[in-house]
């Protein structure tokens, strides 16, 4: 049997709806759509120079990977390499030859260091460090059963505290994309990320297909946004929060907890049935909110790195 790697073909639903099959059963933790997939592709920064790569056994899609540059980050040459087989097609070459593909992309763009999120399984961290990777930190995959769970009681808002939604923003976006740059700015992690491209965030975040803005709940205080929880949906029964923070000047009084339960609640109330979301396992503050929520731990995932040159 042959194994094969190429580009993703987004002109092709087949090819679409096959990555989105192996990443499922591979990771199951995350929300993706044959569409959201394709519009990665065509919306990301041509900075990051993004490249999703299929492997085929005989025709049959079998693994995948997202390759790229992290161009929003201040430090340049810095690249990922995210590779997934299907669960039942592992030991085939198939993550080999995506990672050699990969590789040789990113060294061909000067990137000097690469990230690869690895699942923390012997036989992957295996695999990660026979390529010369080594092991950085680490986060968790959770998950909250939505239609079935117990959500805490919803809260009403402080004094002088008001619960909107993102759509409310709609016309002007621009104070969420900043308090999204600011909380980002804090969140642990071995990339420095700087959000100071508007229009890149529009098109990558704001706008993209996962996104719901009806179910993003902001916390406003004298009409400034001060904490929110941003959702994001499959348009069936998955949920999932891709960022819940406050800003500096608001910490400690509950406002990131109030935003997300308030989003949670909603989110159950419009038929959505299982909730997702991960924390890198050094951010103490978040992890301990989405156990209050009552989010299980699902899988952890370590970070490996890969010095170039």
């Amino acid at each position: 049997m042959a194994t094969t790697v190429r580009d993703l073909r987004p002109e092709a639903r087949a090819d679409l709806e096959d990555f989105v099959r192996v990443r499922e059963s591979a990771l199951p933790f995350m929300i993706y759509t044959p569409d959201s997939v394709a519009y990665d592709l065509a919306h990301m920064h041509t900075d990051a120079h993004y490249r999703p790569l299929v492997a085929e056994e005989d025709g049959e899609v079998i693994g995948t990977a997202q390759v790229g540059l992290v161009y929003d980050s201040p430090e340049p040459g810095q690249g990922y390499v995210n590779v997934y087989v299907h669960p039942e097609r592992t030991r085939r070459g198939a993550g080999t030859l995506l990672v050699n593909a990969a590789e040789e992309h990113l060294a061909a763009l000067g990137a000097s260091r690469l990230y690869a999120w690895v699942l923390d399984e012997p036989a992957n961290r295996a695999f990660a460090e026979r390529r010369g990777y080594h092991a950085s930190r680490s986060a968790y995959f959770l998950r909250l059963d939505l239609a079935n769970g117990t959500l805490p009681p919803l809260q009403a808002p402080p004094p002088g505290v008001e619960l909107r939604t993102g759509t409310d923003f709609a016309a002007d976006p621009r104070p969420l994309f900043e308090l999204d740059a600011a909380t980002i700015a804090d969140e642990p992690g071995d990339v420095d990320n700087e959000f100071t491209d508007y229009e890149a965030w529009l098109r990558e975040t704001w706008h993209h297909p996962l996104i719901s803005q009806e179910l993003t709940t902001v916390a406003v205080v004298d009409g400034r946004p001060a904490a929110f929880s941003m959702a994001r949906t499959d348009g069936g029964t998955r949920y999932g929060t891709v960022m819940t923070g406050t800003g500096r000047d608001f910490r400690g009084k509950g406002l990131a907890k109030l935003a997300k339960n308030d989003s949670l609640h909603r989110a159950r109330a419009a038929g959505f049935t299982e909730a997702v979301t991960g924390n890198d396992t050094g951010n103490g503050p978040m992890i301990a909110i989405n156990k209050w929520f009552g989010y299980e731990t699902a899988a952890t995932e370590v970070r490996y790195v890969r010095e170039l040159g």
